[in-house]
């Protein structure tokens, strides 16, 4: 990073803000489109399609979702993009050990050299061609995980036969002792996907993210459904890092002063960027919409509980204009000419921090709604 800063400094400083622009727009689009594939396999029947569906934001039905059913529904080779990040896929794989996927030829028939690692689930115990599978996945050199899916089943079916006998802690340790037994694994995530914020997604989702090579870790986070508020905050987090950049490149790309502003900033790269939040962030209406039917409140109050224009609506340049011109903006531009943003560029143009000011304020409005909006699905009223 330190260097690419220096390359930037000395485009500014040698050949101007354009120049420089161009460049970071060439570094935050392969930031952006870095490929992350998953695998997603198992027995038949084990809820792989349910769970793809959810990592992706949808449930089961809606368009563009994996089909499930109670037999296997997956013949071939299947991806799944994520709707608002596509370069984050989920590949749908055939259940091992079928008649077409036998054990001993899975890997090869499912093409694994593509897959960042491999998602293994089973709604009961694993089996023999789990371990095999696990097995030959390690031969391979590639990561792999086991989920046991289903767990909100299994709590419902324990609480209802042991009635006030019932415990939860104790339940949940049976079923990851029954699981890792015979499984060459330390590690068992127990996952519901239809209540994806409970039990160990958390878990698994810092796995994967921890276990995967940097340069992809970004792109993960940022199409993590929105399970907990400490998600909310590393997307925050994540995004942060990068405005500097986007203020720069949108300063360096402006072709005329904003109404009412003495300043130039490409307006349009604001309306890219800040859109880009809301997405993340599931604030973007056909989100918010998906997120009401899946926790069963009306998508009203959801919007209720929403602060800022950003959230819900489109993002579009008279928008944007308007609350760089309005209180918020007028706060985010305060005395600008005095600062600088945290690169080493001296000279640097004042509508860089300006800019840089304004994001951070649109950012923080985007995910103190996000968190707003995630409590309000769950029917929470204090943080988790």
């Amino acid at each position: 990073m330190e260097k690419f800063e220096e390359e930037v400094k000395e485009l500014i400083q040698t050949r101007g803000p354009a120049e420089a622009a161009a460049k970071i727009k060439a570094y935050l689009d392969e930031k952006k489109n870095v490929p992350v594939n998953i695998g997603i396999t198992g027995e038949s029947g084990a809820g792989k399609s349910t769970f793809v569906n959810a990592f992706r934001g949808l449930d089961d039905g809606d368009k563009g979702a994996a089909p499930t059913g109670v037999v296997e529904t997956t013949s071939v080779v299947t991806s799944y993009p994520h709707p608002q990040h596509p370069n984050v896929v989920f590949w749908d794989l055939p259940g091992i050990g079928t008649t077409k996927f036998p054990a001993d030829k899975y890997l090869k028939l499912v093409g694994f050299e593509k897959f960042d690692f491999f998602i293994i689930i089973s709604a009961t115990r694993f089996r023999e061609n789990d371990t095999k599978l696990a097995e030959e996945i390690q031969k391979m050199e590639k990561k792999f995980y086991f989920v046991r899916s289903k767990i909100d089943d299994d709590i419902r079916n324990e609480k209802r036969g042991q009635k006030s006998a019932f415990n939860e802690e104790q339940t949940l340790n049976k079923i990851r002792e029954n699981c890792i037994q015979g499984v060459k694994s330390q590690q068992v995530f127990l996952v519901s996907s239809v209540e994806l914020h409970l039990y160990d997604f958390r878990l698994l989702e810092e796995t994967l993210r921890r276990e995967l090579p940097a340069h992809k870790r970004h792109a993960l986070l940022l199409a993590v459904p929105n399970i907990s508020l400490g998600i909310i905050s590393k997307k925050k987090e994540a995004l942060q890092s990068q405005i500097k950049w986007h203020a720069t490149m949108a300063a360096g790309m402006a072709a005329v002063p904003i109404p009412g502003l003495s300043l130039v900033v490409d307006v349009a790269v604001l309306v890219s960027v800040v859109g880009g939040y809301q997405v993340t962030f599931g604030l973007d209406s056909s989100s918010l919409e998906n997120l009401a039917d899946r926790a069963g409140v009306p998508l009203n109050d959801l919007k209720a509980v929403i602060t800022s224009p950003l959230a819900g609506n489109e993002i579009s340049r008279d928008l944007i204009i308007k609350l760089l011109t309005s209180s918020v903006g007028d706060a985010a531009l305060t005395a600008v000419e005095a600062f600088f943003i945290g690169i080493p560029i001296l000279g640097i143009p004042a509508a860089i921090t300006a800019t840089n000011r304004a994001l951070n304020a649109f950012l923080t409005m985007i995910a103190e709604d996000a968190q707003r909006v995630f409590k309000k699905a769950l029917g929470l009223n204090t943080p988790v």
